[in-house]
């Protein structure tokens, strides 16, 4: 997926990668940096990187006379591959990216990718708003300490480091004083946080000073958690705090124990089942998404049917599907592989399952009150990070409660109280 961040900006992948992004363009119409365009590239599937350089060609062919730089997850681990472009003028690594130097015309280094593993901290970039988002994003970490056997993006992102409070706290109240409503919390591994700084402060006891020092922050939204590292203090957030949405993104991968252990998963099928049950109990509107790949080397026919089932037995509401995607230099790569067409097959039953749970889900919301975040005329997501559509006209980013009164097979149908 990909999404024009400004005329010189494109970005793939995530949210973290969106943030980034706007630093870029912060960056670049700062500095006048001229007819460039940079790639801001994802590495978590082979199908990322084919998007990304169509990009690169595309920019070369509708801009023939533009610099274009390639940076990103993808460039960060493999620059030699993205610099063999003929149409790629400089590659810049994930922290290089960030530093407006590494724009500039005069600085022709055709490769500037530094040694990511090295980097300790996690810069502060204030950003005063996102082009053409309704809601804004805040890094609070970068990188990841584990080893997933599928994954190639701590070798992108480097290992766990965490912003410290108060410049997380300065941006988010600059965002909320420039009209943004909702905040989304992001980074590699956000469960992860605070095991580098002083003192090792969890997640949870950062968003419960971040919700005190600034008050007047309506909404906050969590990125993907990893539900073994939920803390105690982040759990009773979830449960008591209304301005915490009710809507968890977990990273599950798999629903089947074997398949979890080769993927070098923290967590297990009951451990996960367990979790759901418990938020819910704790918050009774809680839904549930989650990352699942289908088709990871070994995976029967009987330990993906756990992974179907999962979806019922934690009452998954959305899910993000990938079809197991070989990364060259991870374990998972080298372990036996299931044939590609049984891969697309089992993704494509994981999606249909998940579209059947989510029009179930949005069935049972008619006639309940909803708090609406306006994202453009017409289109909204409410604080269960559901689509709604409507007929009346409102300021994008704005908070508007209103009625659902129906619900089709993609987005609740809402009008105002």
């Amino acid at each position: 997926m990909t999404a024009q961040i400004s005329p010189k900006v494109l970005t793939f992948g995530c949210r973290l990668n969106a943030y980034e992004s706007q630093v870029i363009a912060d960056n670049a119409a700062a500095a006048d940096v001229g007819d460039t365009v940079v790639i801001n590239t994802c590495a978590v599937t082979a199908e990322a990187e084919r998007q990304a350089r169509q990009a690169v060609r595309r920019a070369r062919r509708e801009q023939p006379a533009a610099r274009i730089i390639v940076t990103g997850c993808a460039a960060q681990i493999d620059p030699a591959k993205w610099s063999a472009m003929p149409e790629v003028d400089r590659v810049i690594g994930n922290v290089e990216k960030l530093e407006a130097a590494s724009l500039m015309p005069a600085n022709d280094e055709p490769v500037q990718v530094n040694d990511i593993m090295a980097v300790r901290e996690t810069a502060s970039h204030l950003v005063s708003g996102f082009d053409g988002r309704a809601r804004a994003y805040v890094q609070v970490q970068n990188g990841c300490d584990h080893r997933c056997t599928f994954c190639i993006i701590p070798y992108g992102r480097g290992n766990s480091r965490s912003a410290a409070l108060g410049p997380i706290a300065d941006q988010v109240r600059m965002l909320v004083d420039n009209g943004y409503r909702e905040i989304v919390l992001t980074g590699v591994d956000i469960t992860s946080y605070g095991a580098d700084l002083p003192g090792a402060p969890v997640l949870g006891q950062m968003i419960k000073r971040l919700l005190q020092a600034v008050p007047e922050l309506e909404r906050l939204r969590l990125t993907s958690l990893d539900s073994c590292e939920v803390d105690d203090t982040l759990f009773r957030l979830i449960a008591d705090e209304p301005r915490l949405m009710p809507h968890l993104h977990l990273s599950l991968q798999a629903g089947d124990d074997m398949v979890l252990k080769r993927m070098k998963r923290r967590h297990s099928r009951q451990q996960a089942i367990d979790f759901c049950r418990d938020i819910r109990s704790a918050r009774p509107d809680a839904v549930f998404g989650a990352d699942i790949i289908a088709g990871f080397p070994t995976e029967t026919e009987a330990m993906f049917q756990r992974s179907l089932d999962l979806v019922d037995d934690c009452g998954l509401t959305y899910l993000h599907v990938f079809p197991y995607s070989e990364r060259p230099g991870t374990p998972a790569a080298k372990m036996p592989a299931v044939d590609k067409p049984v891969r697309k097959e089992r993704a494509a039953r994981l999606r249909a399952k998940g579209d059947t749970a989510l029009r179930a889900w949005m069935a049972g919301q008619v006639g309940k009150t909803v708090s609406v975040l306006i994202e453009d005329q017409g289109r909204g997501r409410t604080e269960h990070y559901a689509p709604a559509v409507f007929e009346t006209v409102h300021p994008v980013g704005a908070l508007v409660p209103m009625r659902v009164t129906g619900a089709s097979d993609t987005a609740l149908i809402a009008a105002p109280r």
